[in-house]
């Protein structure tokens, strides 16, 4: 595995100082070139948490992922290029305010003068790194804060139109990405899985987001969403144009 050319991948150059900043920028490019997709678990290709495949899959194919990869191969690139960065799980809240099953999404931290949430694996969610110590960080997709529930245990929330969601918790006790496993074949075959139903593709903009949920394409422009349906052609040549992803023809997309 490469890291220059993973950063050429999101058109990212080397890092010359370990900074807040470089982080940043980093974390903007990455998830506004790589998408968080659940291609592959739709159509029942299975995902290994194996770094050499999903690298192959992220750069030589020029696909996206879902957590376990995106954060994984990212963890691993942090650290490859000098950050202090380690993997983390967390519990993802539902739409209807439950939990989903316990530390199945994978996230990162990363140590600087203090310690910092990255996740590049989340979906429609900030571009940034947060720190743990309660700082408001503001993008197009919300305002975000992270604060301490009970020891030891963190929460991460966002805040759009005055109304505040946590959106997961987690702890700092590290992870390798083998501890994913059972997550990971959850959330490829379960009903109760977010990812089995329908095909997900997101990444983000400079000024938004650009989502794919379906048929449905939906653009968000500061704050402001545009929808449109698409037929299965627009969805093929969407795929290939807006994301970059040219599927096997002999296994025709699901619409």
């Amino acid at each position: 595995m490469d890291p220059i050319k993973y950063l050429k991948r999101f058109n990212a150059h080397p890092v010359e100082e370990n900074y807040l900043q470089d982080l940043a920028r980093l974390q903007s490019l990455h998830m506004q070139h790589i998408p968080f997709e659940n291609l592959d678990v739709i159509r029942k290709v299975p995902i290994y948490l194996n770094l050499e495949s999903i690298y192959d899959k992220v750069v030589n194919q020029h696909r996206g992922g879902y957590c376990y990869e995106l954060n994984g191969l990212f963890c691993w690139l942090l650290q490859q290029i000098g950050f202090d960065a380690k993997m983390i799980s967390a519990t993802v809240v539902k739409p209807d305010g439950s939990y989903a099953k316990a530390d199945t999404h994978a996230a990162i931290i990363v140590e600087l003068d203090a310690p910092y949430l990255v996740d590049a694996g989340f979906g429609d969610s900030t571009i940034s790194p947060i720190p743990l110590e309660g700082e408001r960080h503001t993008d197009n997709s919300g305002t975000y804060r992270i604060e301490e529930a009970e020891s030891g245990v963190y929460e991460l929330s966002r805040e759009n139109d005055g109304n505040e969601k946590v959106l997961y918790r987690f702890t700092l006790d590290e992870k390798k990405l083998e501890d994913f496993h059972e997550g990971c074949i959850f959330n490829q075959v379960s009903e109760e899985s977010t990812f089995t139903h329908d095909d997900i593709v997101t990444k983000a903009t400079p000024d938004g987001r650009v989502t794919l949920s379906g048929t449905t394409l939906t653009r968000t422009i500061e704050g402001r969403k545009e929808k449109q349906e698409l037929t299965e052609a627009e969805k093929v040549k969407l795929l290939e144009e807006e994301f970059g992803i040219i599927l096997n023809t002999e296994k025709p997309l699901r619409i």
